[in-house]
């Protein structure tokens, strides 16, 4: 069923797409309630498909296409929405701003970009992680009362902090050698 085809690098991905592209924006459609945002989740599956392909082409398809293109879709219409409520939040702010300090249209969107992917660094932390690191970074605590307040030792917290960093500047050095 995903056997490569002799003529395209990617011949096992052209099969999973004309097996399951109509069904996929058949199911999208029914948790969307719309056809065309429904056809563009599914187009950016097969997208990450492709690019999963790039990144692994060794790797084979699992044996269960449509579980596997229901788990890629499910999440980029999670992290659609997750964009939609940063974004919502960001113009809520800005609403309150009088109009002579309020940020071009350009910076808006340099700032937005931002935030999604800060949001998004937030999001791939362990929760526990992301709470430590978010009060000693936002609200500014020292380590003692970050470790009183979670009721964990100082060492922890010092782990969990280094560890935010770490993933932090991890994905920061990975997306721009990318």
């Amino acid at each position: 069923m995903f056997s490569a085809a002799p003529d395209s690098p990617h011949g096992d991905v052209r099969d999973l797409y004309q097996d399951h592209h109509v069904w996929l924006v058949s199911l999208l459609r029914r948790k969307l309630g719309n056809r065309d945002c429904a056809a563009d989740f599914a187009h950016d599956t097969f997208v990450r498909v492709l690019l999963n392909r790039q990144a692994r082409p060794d790797a084979p398809l699992p044996n269960e296409p449509r579980a596997y293109l229901t788990t890629i879709a499910r999440g980029l219409v999670i992290d659609h929405w997750r964009r939609r409520e940063v974004e919502r939040a960001y113009q809520d702010m800005l609403a309150t701003l009088p109009e002579a300090v309020a940020p071009s249209p350009e910076v808006r969107m340099l700032v937005m970009e931002t935030v999604c992917r800060i949001d998004a660094m937030l999001d791939a932390l362990v929760p526990a992680v992301r709470r430590a690191f978010l009060l000693a970074q936002v609200e500014g605590l020292p380590a003692p009362e970050i470790a009183r307040q979670l009721g964990i030792s100082r060492a922890t917290v010092d782990r969990h902090i280094a560890s935010a960093l770490r993933h932090c500047y991890s994905l920061r050095y990975a997306s721009e050698s990318a």
